[in-house]
């Protein structure tokens, strides 16, 4: 299943609509990080609302999908896990350690507007 990826602004989101493969995963991950350079956006937000399960493999593809953008210059905030996907992974000990969450995707673009904001005034000292 392709992951729509929408350019918002100076941000790219990418909604995923329904469970997807391993293959699935690897490919919006790739089309994520080129688009950061393409659109040479501040930020990326993956919204995770549709999902009613995160494994293993979803949960270490999304560090790495935030780790990548880091690297790339770009902020990533993952928004709309649900309560039972939280408790389910972390009874299963699956973290997003040191990557932004929100609740939902407006709150997501704020988290973003607040972190690229302070990141531009702090570089511009």
């Amino acid at each position: 299943m392709e992951v729509p990826i929408l350019k918002q602004g100076g941000y790219v989101i990418a909604t995923i609509q329904g469970a997807l493969s391993d293959e699935d995963l690897l490919r919006l991950q790739d089309n994520l990080v080129d688009r950061v350079g393409k659109y040479r956006s501040k930020g990326v937000i993956v919204d995770v609302t549709a999902l009613d399960v995160m494994d293993s493999f979803a949960t270490k593809t999304l560090r790495s999908i935030a780790y990548m953008i880091k690297l790339r210059g770009a902020e990533t905030v993952i928004c709309g896990i649900q309560p039972e996907v939280a408790f389910a992974m972390t009874h299963l000990g699956l973290t997003l350690e040191g990557i932004s969450t929100a609740l939902d995707l407006e709150e997501g673009l704020v988290l973003l507007d607040q972190r690229t904001h302070a990141r531009g005034t702090s570089s511009e000292r």
